[in-house]
């Protein structure tokens, strides 16, 4: 695609942030492996190329090296972190082991005024992640950022349109960070802004048409945001082609198969099939305690269903998946990137390896927000399209050890509780997720003077901006004690609350 950005994945756990930044300036990009020829890469006609992070060190032997010529095509090139250091290698420049390695905020101060750093102060807060730096700037390449442990923060080759920074200009935590790429894109690579929802919503109409032709299709649909947009979107692609299976495995939100049915078979008139597994499910999950286990199950079992429908329905080629970027990136290895895996997704990691149906996923690199939007340019109703992300594992997840109906029922009553009261102190919209964990532990009580020995439900509310990473809210005491008072009151066998604390990273948004 022209006035493309093209994404060389290092192996860094934010290259998808990367593109997301890309996208929020209205410029397509994509993602390609580090090891992509020159010959590939140049078909894809790129306006410009960015080098991502990455966890490996120049200093050792065997680490991914992209093909040397990309930097010689005169497409304007970014490096970044890793990126950088790369670029510095392939011309003769030196990079070394930091002896003060950089982790976290630092103080950035520039040397240029143009190019990367236009319009902005000379003194920025930027996110490093590095040991190695480079040390010696290579022949016709000039410093143009620095901080206290590092001479070299940033650099540029004008006449080779070679750029890099040390820092990570796409994570949050560079407040200017996306000022940084805008500059790149916009001043530098004279990129242009053409690249919209509704331009990708009318790529994907047009891309499904001609993948699916005249064959049915199945849409894993769970009710969640990433499913329903799925479904509204095959369905105005391929309308009753389309075959949307939704499978009560028994580990839902309270009344979830209710309202699935009366919005997507009711109100949109959808070819909609109703599956109730819950015994199956639970079965297969009875004694269970580790969550990849639980995953990788659920997962399993939800593909046989979905094929098993198939041959009900009839003649059945593809099976479409919601699955986004974040899924992808904590399931395994980012387009056979060395990045490190961080949990498996049922839809994604615990795929069996001989599927029969043939995958469908037009927001595979997509983030959530971005869906959001997809779902307001197709005028989905907005309790879709704000709803909290729901695991694909259901809350098998969220019921941290052994899954069994009375423990689910427990979560049930205690998660209906949490939502309703965040709902009504304003606070569903501000949060990311918020949600009822059932921990595997029992704790004393008094309750109408008698002793007590039972469950503690942990509460997990989160702000994000694209699942990536995330920080706890600090939601009022007076909400807290409300939520708290009446989970006890309400829930038979929970006699303790807890608030979980804990940010994104080191913690995981969920539990398991």
């Amino acid at each position: 695609m022209e006035n493309s950005v093209i994404i060389l994945d290092f192996g860094s756990q934010y290259t998808q942030l990367i593109a997301r930044r890309v996208r929020e300036c209205n410029i397509y990009s994509e993602i390609v492996p580090y090891n992509i020829s020159c010959r590939e890469l140049l078909n894809k006609k790129p306006k410009a190329i960015i080098f991502s992070g990455g966890p490996s060190s120049l200093s050792k032997k065997n680490v991914p090296l992209c093909d040397k010529k990309i930097i010689q095509l005169g497409i304007p090139i970014l490096g970044i972190c890793y990126g950088m250091q790369l670029i510095a290698r392939f011309n003769q420049g030196k990079v070394s082991t930091s002896l003060i390695r950089e982790y976290g905020k630092a103080s950035l101060q520039t040397r240029k005024k143009d190019g990367l750093f236009a319009n902005l102060n000379s003194n920025l807060t930027v996110w490093m992640s590095h040991t190695d730096k480079v040390s010696k700037l290579p022949v016709g390449f000039e410093s143009t950022a620095f901080t206290q442990n590092s001479s070299i923060a940033a650099f540029r080759n004008k006449e080779k349109k070679l750029y890099g920074v040390q820092f990570h200009p796409e994570v949050v935590h560079t407040p200017k960070g996306k000022k940084v790429i805008q500059n790149f894109l916009y001043k530098i690579a004279d990129c242009k802004e053409n690249w919209t929802m509704k331009s990708v919503v009318k790529h994907s109409i047009s891309t499904i048409r001609k993948q699916v032709a005249n064959k049915k299709v199945i849409c894993a649909l769970s009710g969640g945001v990433d499913s329903s947009v799925l479904s509204i979107l095959l369905h105005k692609a391929i309308g009753r082609q389309l075959h949307c299976i939704f499978v009560n495995n028994g580990l839902l939100r309270k009344d979830e198969g209710k309202k699935v049915v009366k919005t997507f078979k009711t109100h949109y008139n959808m070819n909609l099939k109703y599956i109730r597994a819950e015994n199956r499910f639970l079965k297969r999950l009875k004694g269970i305690i580790d969550p990849e286990k639980k995953r990788k199950i659920i997962g399993h079992e939800f593909i046989r269903v979905f094929q098993e429908e198939a041959k009900k329905i009839g003649p059945v080629n593809f099976l479409a998946q919601g699955t986004l970027y974040p899924d992808v990136i904590e399931s395994h290895s980012a387009l056979s990137g060395p990045s490190a895996t961080i949990k498996s997704h049922h839809n994604v990691g615990g795929l069996p390896k001989k599927m029969k149906l043939t995958l469908i996923e037009p927001f595979r690199n997509l983030f959530k927000d971005e869906v959001r939007k997809i779902g307001v340019t197709l005028k989905l109703p907005q309790e879709i399209i704000w709803r909290h992300p729901f695991p694909g594992p259901g809350l098998a997840i969220r019921i941290v050890g052994s899954v069994s109906p009375e423990r689910i029922k427990i979560l049930q009553a205690a998660d209906t509780i949490v939502i309703e009261e965040i709902k009504k102190a304003g606070f569903y919209k501000k949060t990311w997720q918020a949600f009822a964990v059932l921990l595997p532990i029992k704790s004393v009580g008094v309750m109408g003077d008698a002793r007590t020995y039972e469950n503690v439900i942990a509460l997990r509310a989160v702000t994000s901006l694209d699942g990536m990473t995330a920080d706890w809210v600090k939601l009022p005491y007076d909400l807290l004690g409300k939520i708290s008072n009446r989970i006890i009151n309400q829930v038979n066998g929970v006699n303790r609350i807890v608030y979980d604390i804990s940010s994104k990273p080191p913690s995981t948004i969920e539990w398991e």
